[in-house]
């Protein structure tokens, strides 16, 4: 399956997908179900009822463990949005200490580099943006330490580990923001486990011989939205949950305001 489709997809078209597979394995289960009805296995219900109960712990620990890599890793980002604005805050304070006009040039390249951070998180060119990041990076290194080297000073000393962090923290954000995510195979064990015990729930409501949909539906549904929160959840800034970026717009708003 592609995972990565699957990621691009709008939360809502999720959400129908999740339902009608755990429906499918359901149905799938209840015509199992009814041919061993017709059959008058009078113990299939009985040594049945555990292996169910057994599958739905399963799914629900599958279920735990995986919205807990998530909103684990979604607080990751909200807290690296947070150190971020500190580090470009930071470094564009300290940039007072530097002689003119390499003070400018340095704060006018850190009011780009907000704009940059706040373009990738709102729907801009990502490649194009990572490639002008980087060059930024150059730029405001080469600035520091030049002046680090003609005139070694506390106050060259202060902005060059200044503009150290703000190439660290581009590094952090860069990873929990492109890369970490639920792994694969964690998603993989957490559908085949769904699948098996769906399939397993519908053979026991088959052996019933009454499909009691106004029961199972509304189970499957509440199943459906809890992984549709969790792949929400591993996507920063496509769904319903996105890691706000206040405190990147509180500094472009000062940093706006600081222009004479």
């Amino acid at each position: 399956m592609n995972f990565s489709y699957l990621e691009s997809m709008p939360i809502g078209i999720i959400f129908a997908f999740i339902t009608i597979f755990m429906l499918a394995f359901c149905e799938l289960g209840f015509q199992l179900g009814e041919r061993a009805r017709k059959t008058r296995d009078k113990d299939a219900m009985v040594s049945l009822g555990p292996m169910v109960g057994g599958l739905m712990g399963m799914l629900a620990f599958v279920l735990a463990i995986t919205f807990s890599m998530a909103a684990s890793q979604h607080d990751l980002r909200k807290q690296n949005v947070i150190d971020d604005a500190n580090a470009i805050g930071t470094a564009y304070l300290r940039s007072d200490l530097l002689a003119e006009p390499i003070a400018s040039e340095v704060k006018q390249l850190l009011r780009e580099y907000v704009d940059m951070r706040l373009q990738a998180v709102n729907g801009g060119d990502m490649a194009a943006i990572l490639v002008r990041t980087v060059e930024i990076h150059g730029l405001l290194w080469a600035r520091v330490s030049s002046i680090a080297r003609t005139t070694p000073s506390l106050n060259a000393s202060l902005n060059i580990q200044s503009i150290n962090d703000l190439i660290d923290m581009h590094g952090k954000r860069v990873t929990a923001g492109l890369y970490n995510r639920i792994p694969y195979s964690v998603w993989l064990a957490l559908l085949v486990i769904s699948a098996l015990a769906m399939m397993t729930m519908g053979i026991q409501v088959g052996l019933t011989g009454k499909r009691r949909l106004f029961a199972v539906i509304p189970m499957l549904m509440a199943f459906a939205v809890l992984v549709t929160l969790v792949a929400d959840l591993n996507r920063p800034q496509k769904g319903l949950i996105t890691v706000g970026q206040h405190a990147m717009l509180d500094l472009q708003s000062s940093m706006r305001n600081d222009i004479k």
